[in-house]
């Protein structure tokens, strides 16, 4: 089987090898490993592969670079206009050779690639859409129009398109998924934690505004002079670190505030098992992989009331919901910390749930996919 991939994350192309965010390569060579032939069309950067950015691992790889657009600004725009017939058209030769397409959405390069699929009805395909598909979410029109293509039968055929949870009313080809970052090998038995005395937070995702890196700090600041003895560690890197360093720095946050940057996968493994919470008060999520992972070692999300967040912890019995608010998000902890017997159970929920969802039971759903296609 050829298998085509048309996705808008940046590769490396280093040594001959194809580098590119760990979390996404990791679930792409699952679906490598069942077919014989892969052509990918994507933008590329240079530089050396950083700590978050793994290679493929195939031997048949076909690599098509085609230019990143955005449409940000007029000066973008304009210049991604003038792009658009070359990736098109590279988009277009690639699904003509394919037996099997498989788009990644949304952003702008699935958006060509939505568009170009309408052309090939016969072929078989397959859409993972790791955003947030919940039909009343506020969103771009550029992710309504992907949503609008994907799930038209008149005008996508023969593709099952992957979203995370649960949705009233969907066309049939809409499939809801799952995904995965750890093994059957990697479950570990349930240790109870204790949260009567010192609690350790963890944030792990990209320092940007959808993250709200910002409200995680000053949940921590206020549980500490509330008379709480809470640390927060955050892992990750984005546009927000230097304004985050400033704040720690004039709100006096050294102690308990600590910012890691990029980190291995082992590392961040390490720390969620030592950790009692997860903080992500996101803006929007799709099927967002630090609350699975943290779940997986028994440490309880704190997140906000998005997407299939609610599902993922039972609206409640597997988590803490919280408002993006500093005093009620405050005041939600503390009534749950309060609660010592629940938080145990929580987090043995928490740890079940999670270790149903093991890269094992991820590679064999795509197998099953690629199989009915």
């Amino acid at each position: 089987m050829r298998f085509a991939v048309i996705t808008h994350v940046e590769h490396k192309i280093v040594s001959g090898k194809i580098y590119a965010y760990a979390p996404y390569v990791r679930e792409m060579n699952l679906w490598f490993k069942h077919v014989d032939e892969v052509d990918i069309v994507a933008p590329t950067s240079q530089g050396t592969p950083s700590d978050i950015e793994i290679a493929y691992q195939h031997d048949q790889i076909h690599f098509e670079t085609i230019p990143s657009i955005t449409f940000t600004s007029i000066k973008t725009s304009v210049l991604s206009v003038f792009k658009l017939p070359s990736i098109l058209s590279a988009i277009f030769t690639m699904c003509q050779k394919a037996d099997h397409i498989h788009l990644r959405c949304p952003g702008n390069i699935g958006l060509l690639g939505c568009l170009v699929q309408i052309l090939f009805p016969k072929k078989t395909k397959t859409a993972k859409y790791a955003g947030n598909w919940d039909p009343r979410a506020k969103q771009p029109f550029t992710y309504k129009l992907q949503k609008w293509i994907l799930s038209n039968s008149v005008l996508t055929k023969n593709m099952q398109v992957l979203v995370y949870g649960t949705w009233e009313n969907q066309s049939k080809n809409i499939k809801p998924f799952f995904t995965a970052s750890y093994s059957n090998s990697e479950r570990e038995r349930y240790q109870e934690k204790q949260y009567n005395y010192k609690l350790y937070f963890i944030f792990t995702g990209g320092i940007v505004k959808g993250k709200r890196p910002l409200l995680a700090i000053q949940i921590i600041e206020t549980l500490n002079k509330k008379g709480y003895q809470a640390t927060l560690d955050m892992y990750g890197e984005g546009e927000l670190l230097s304004e985050l360093t400033s704040y720690i720095s004039d709100n006096q946050l050294q102690h308990v505030v600590s910012l890691k940057g990029n980190c291995s996968k082992a590392v961040i493994k390490n720390a969620l098992k030592s950790a009692h919470f997860l903080m992500l008060p996101s803006k929007s999520e799709g099927w967002p992989k630090a609350v699975a992972e943290a779940m997986f070692f028994g440490v309880i999300p704190i997140a906000t009331n998005i997407s299939c967040v609610p599902n993922m912890l039972d609206f409640g019995q597997r988590g803490i919901l919280i408002e993006p608010n500093r005093s009620q998000a405050v005041k939600e902890i503390i009534a749950h910390l309060n609660e010592e017997e629940r938080l145990k159970q929580m987090s043995k929920a928490a740890l079940n749930w999670s270790q149903n969802y093991t890269l094992d039971v991820f590679e064999k759903e795509i197998s099953k996919l690629l199989i009915s296609g």
